[in-house]
């Protein structure tokens, strides 16, 4: 009889395998992200590349590192055929930019209430709004062309210097890179050179444990790079997001994930894109229709939470993280009990949806009515 069971370990055995990977992958992408950060910085010094042009361009790039491998090897992988790579490639992206924005601002206002600078809110947001927007209409037709790849490619070259040219008007913020040109060369290149391979290295890991991990769930890849990957590309961004919030440096906190969320789409999406070549980059029909307006509804609710009172409070706080619980349970219902998924989103439509503007009118009418009273 034991051989009997045999086959019943086998799913078991290859979720344990995959998940020792994915846990091994993103480690590695951890790793890798911290040396990719520091060489790059310190070459970029010693070359007499000015400090705010490393800071909106090396360093933002740094902590989407993890996101940037994983998309783009899995986009490669879907150039040789391999099923479900383009709806990791594409779904790591998304699902990222719904985590930094209700789990890691969350989490982070929860330490510390943020303020918000007024950049953010006339400049930052609304550009991030656009593009958010702008991917939403691109994929809308179920395949990113390698045109919109290089449209989004042509936009961040634009966004950069946009941002040397106004960072201008801040001469005084301070510096946060000091130290960073004491390495040498060759110290600076080979931390560099070995940032890379582990991220390469890290991709890949992460990449194979969550398509295996997605075949012995019995659920999509999509769910996963939505979910598990994602979160675990967005660990930087977490970790940068929560330090700089307990040491009381709101600003980068938020700066921080509206930078890392442009990043994403106009970067890593056009990267990939554009690798896709004359196929084009495919998107899940559901993430069309579901999680693309959520990656759009969550950065458009951050305007009036920012506006209301230039803080993000840590009851405000508190709803966004709720807010990524309802979503990651609506994911999995959906995946592995889709009997009660209609039931749960009907639940959210009736419930928690109006309570959740009903908050949000409440805030901008009590900032409203202390300001009229101040």
């Amino acid at each position: 009889m034991p051989h009997d069971r045999q086959p019943s370990l086998k799913p078991v055995s290859d979720f344990l395998g995959s998940g020792l990977q994915i846990l091994i992958g993103i480690g590695l992408l951890f790793a890798g992200g911290e040396l990719f950060v520091a060489g790059s910085v310190a070459l970029s010094l010693l070359l007499g590349i000015p400090q705010i042009v490393i800071g909106l361009t090396v360093v933002s790039l740094g902590t989407s590192a993890p996101e940037l491998f994983v998309s783009l090897i899995s986009t490669v992988q879907g150039n040789f055929g391999i099923a479900g790579a383009d709806d990791l490639a594409v779904s790591n992206i998304v699902g990222s930019n719904i985590f930094n924005v209700l789990v890691v601002l969350g989490l982070s206002a929860l330490v510390v209430p943020l303020r918000v600078k007024s950049r953010l809110i006339r400049r930052d947001v609304p550009l991030l709004l656009g593009v958010s927007m702008a991917v939403w209409g691109m994929a809308s037709g179920g395949r990113l062309t390698w045109q919109a790849g290089a449209a989004l490619l042509v936009a961040t070259v634009m966004n950069i210097v946009w941002e040397v040219r106004t960072a201008r008007e801040n001469p005084d913020e301070p510096d946060a890179m000091d130290g960073s040109g004491s390495h040498t060369p060759a110290v600076a290149a080979l931390k560099l050179v070995f940032g890379l391979v582990l991220l390469v290295g890290g991709s890949q890991l992460l990449v194979t444990g969550a398509t295996t991990a997605a075949l012995a769930l019995g659920v999509s890849t999509t769910v996963i790079g939505l979910t598990i990957v994602a979160a675990g590309t967005s660990m930087p961004e977490l970790v940068t997001s929560l330090v700089a919030a307990y040491r009381g440096k709101a600003d980068l906190a938020i700066g921080n994930v509206i930078g890392s969320n442009l990043l994403n789409q106009l970067v890593i999406l056009g990267l990939c894109a554009a690798v896709s070549g004359t196929r084009g980059l495919g998107v899940d029909p559901v993430m069309i229709q579901r999680d693309l307006p959520i990656m759009v509804i969550t950065t458009l609710a951050c305007l009036p939470i920012f506006w209301s009172h230039g803080v993000i409070t840590r009851l405000e706080g508190a709803v966004l993280v709720l807010l990524y619980g309802v979503y990651l349970a609506e994911q999995l219902l959906g995946s592995l009990a889709p009997g009660y998924s209609e039931e749960f989103r009907l639940g959210v439509l009736i419930i928690l949806l109006p309570a959740t503007l009903i908050f949000v009118a409440w805030q901008v009418l009590a900032w409203r009515e202390e300001r009229r009273h101040s």
